[in-house]
């Protein structure tokens, strides 16, 4: 089987390795230059555990190449960004519309094409089949179509890849089957088959709930500095009960899933989706939660910002929070140095110059690097060290240091 990618970012590499991995020939195609020319030589951009070796040894045998411009495949999978449009908060489909319409000259009778990119339900019958039937097809007979969105976690993508179940959603039932037939290469999980509409709200869902029960503990975070409650003590006794499972509440929710694809329901039915608007409104507001609480800490200085990915050990940065932060603490005059382990960034420095004089450490991401911090070197580097750690993952500190979480914001009150 030949299987032509469109977008070689996050969810299109890591599928395109996996393909080339059980004996199929992949071509991945981007709009970036820069990128097709490095994955030609076997080079990625991303940081996830397992595929640089992949796509070398793809690369060297010839069953894998990078593309600016499509090729004659068997199946062709989109796998481009879904914004969301600022001005109703409906899903932008014009990346998946420009990579449809990028295919066609390739297409042939018998091809499978499948929409992986997160979309609004309805997205495939409405704006996306069109494409293919003015083109000539009859979906369902001659050309196959289907929207199998990914559900995979930064860090671990390759291995959920493979043993994740997926939901497959056809046009027609005959759509169905023949997607499952491509994915069938490599998924061991369950291959769940529905209709495309279907697939498309599950997917937004699964992360609209993850993101209604963030939202659920930042709000108690919230609470909790107002009445003087430590949040992280409530959330540690609350679930000991048997069916409850707070989340860990931060400085706002980021990545591409989780801070956009809510907003697809809601635009589809704002009347009716209130507790899934509250929730983005909530998560939204994180970032000036932070900064509120900065200012209590210190009303001026140097801050030492740890972390800018949006989830921890890795380096994806896209929609996070702490950029957001950032910014408003430059705005209310603050001093600000940048250390991410995890993202390369000329701009960024290394935890010995960032902590060097600073008045406050302020931890915006989880990475490992961070839950084992040099102690040390801060009480060298500061002269009243004080971390304000926002994603909780410092239990303990020596006692010449101050450190602030979301259990005792209340004691700045």
């Amino acid at each position: 089987m030949k299987v032509c990618i469109i977008g070689q970012g996050y969810i299109g590499l890591p599928t395109a390795a996996l393909f080339t991995r059980n004996n199929c020939e992949v071509v991945g195609v981007d709009v970036n230059e820069e990128i097709v020319n490095n994955l030609n030589q076997g080079i990625i951009h991303i940081e996830e555990p397992g595929i640089s070796e992949i796509i070398k040894n793809a690369v060297k045998n010839k069953v894998y190449s990078s593309s600016l411009t499509p090729q004659k495949a068997d199946a062709f999978i989109i796998t481009v960004p879904t914004p969301y449009i600022i001005e109703n908060y409906s899903c932008d489909l014009s990346y998946v519309i420009t990579a449809c319409e990028s295919i066609l000259p390739y297409l042939e009778k018998g091809n499978t094409v499948i929409i992986e990119s997160t979309i609004a339900p309805m997205s495939t019958d409405e704006t996306i089949k069109p494409i293919f039937e003015k083109a000539g097809f009859t979906i369902g007979d001659d050309l196959y179509l289907a929207h199998c969105p990914e559900r995979v976690l930064p860090g671990r993508i390759l291995e959920e890849l493979v043993h994740n179940d997926r939901i497959i959603g056809g046009i027609t039932p005959e759509c169905s089957k023949k997607a499952s037939e491509v994915y069938g290469q490599f998924v061991e999980g369950d291959i769940m088959l529905t209709e495309a509409k279907t697939a498309e709200l599950s997917k937004c869902m699964e992360n609209t709930f993850r993101d209604v029960n963030i939202a659920l503990a930042n709000e108690l975070a919230k609470i909790c500095a107002e009445i003087g409650v430590n949040a992280l003590d409530v959330i540690k006794m609350a679930n000991k009960h048997p069916r409850v499972n707070l989340h860990s509440p931060g400085p706002g929710v980021g990545g591409h899933c989780l801070a956009i694809d809510p907003y697809f329901i809601y635009a589809k039915a704002p009347e009716t989706a209130k507790i899934i608007k509250l929730a983005r409104d909530t998560n939204n507001s994180m970032p000036d939660f932070v900064c509120q609480n900065v200012k209590k800490i210190i009303e001026k200085g140097k801050i030492a910002i740890l972390g800018v990915s949006y989830k921890g050990n890795t380096g994806d940065d896209r929609e996070s929070p702490a950029y957001e932060i950032i910014a408003k603490l430059k705005q209310d005059g603050f001093d600000i140095a940048i250390h991410d382990p995890h993202i390369k960034n000329d701009s960024f420095v290394n935890l010995d110059e960032a902590t060097k004089d600073a008045d406050l450490i302020l931890i915006l991401c989880d990475h490992n690097e961070f839950k084992e911090i040099d102690f040390d070197l801060i009480s060298k580097n500061m002269k009243e060290p004080v971390i304000f750690d926002t994603k909780n993952i410092i239990n303990e500190v020596p006692d010449e240091i101050t450190l602030y979480n979301y259990g005792n914001l209340y004691k700045l009150n």
